[in-house]
């Protein structure tokens, strides 16, 4: 199974052209389901997988195993979409002549709300990062442009100095399967990355020469580029500072970002478009919120409510 699992990594990599973070999770979904196909030994040795011989039966037993083990409905539905992936990536190569992934049904997901914050607890929180150092300016402007662009984390850690337009106020995106896209961006962005850009200097002089890198926008204090978990772990501590706030995820700011614009009057597909959201369906979620927004001023506002 090991060279089908090589060749549908060169598949995704070269011919779907997913990120590297996707990748990860394909493969480490993939390298789960054989471990339970053949689980190691104790010399580390694996028992030969005849591929023709898994079929939908097979996939349900993988995916009871899950269960038993308490896992989110979210990350079985996951798994299953990439089995189904790779099966038909197998057919497509005529290995197998059907898809047994297809035969098994995903679970079925709770339907949940975005998480969004009010407009003035989004400034409370942005605002939260002491901009008197070096650090509080670079979280500073991460947040600020998190939710002046409604950006996902992984696309704003990817950003290069030079994929930033401060003329136009605007920056270049590269997003899920590596499509770009143009998202402008405000006036308090810009003061941020301003600012955030008069010490940036500090994290790539105080760090090693050979391993930094100067073409990033958002660095650590190695010089390197900020990594997406690190991005989370910043957004705890200001969520620590701010005490009344619970459950702010960095996807908070970027769903708080498409509510706002639409309660403001902007149509779905323009939110769909500085989104980058490939099908208006994945936009739509937003509506329900501003459903959500519309009862809440109803019943505030209404003398029969």
């Amino acid at each position: 199974m090991q060279e089908y699992l090589d060749q549908f990594s060169d598949h995704m990599t070269y011919e779907r052209n997913v990120s590297p973070h996707t990748l990860r999770n394909y493969m480490s979904d993939l390298q789960q389901f054989h471990d339970f196909l053949a689980p190691a030994d104790e010399d580390g040795n694996r028992r030969h997988i005849d591929i023709q011989q898994v079929d939908n039966i097979t996939i349900r037993e993988y995916l009871a195993t899950l269960y038993e083990k308490k896992k989110k409905k979210t990350s079985i539905a996951r798994k299953l979409a990439t089995l189904r992936t790779f099966f038909k990536f197998l057919c497509r190569e005529e290995v197998l002549k059907l898809n047994p992934a297809r035969l098994v049904t995903s679970p079925r997901l709770d339907k949940k709300l975005p998480v969004t914050l009010s407009v003035d607890d989004v400034i409370r929180f942005i605002e939260s990062p002491d901009t008197d150092t070096p650090l509080g300016r670079r979280d500073r402007a991460i947040l600020e442009l998190l939710y002046g662009t409604g950006v996902r984390v992984s696309e704003l850690c990817g950003l290069n100095v030079d994929d930033i337009d401060f003329k136009n106020q605007s920056i270049r995106v590269r997003g899920k399967g590596r499509k770009e896209r143009i998202v402008p961006y405000g006036g308090k962005a810009q003061e941020a990355m301003e600012a955030y850009l008069g010490v940036r200097g500090q994290f790539l002089s105080e760090a090693d020469e050979d391993s930094r890198e100067p073409q990033v926008m958002f660095l650590n204090y190695q010089g390197t580029r900020i990594s997406t978990r690190s991005v989370g772990r910043l957004i705890d501590k200001y969520v620590a500072i701010v005490a009344d706030m619970r459950n702010i995820s960095p996807h908070a700011l970027r769903h708080s970002f498409a509510t706002h614009l639409l309660n403001a009057g902007a149509d779905l597909r323009s939110i769909q478009e500085l989104l980058g959201h490939a099908r208006l369906s994945t936009t739509q979620k937003y509506t329900h919120v501003s459903h959500e927004r519309m009862i809440e001023v109803y019943d505030k506002s209404h003398p029969k409510a």
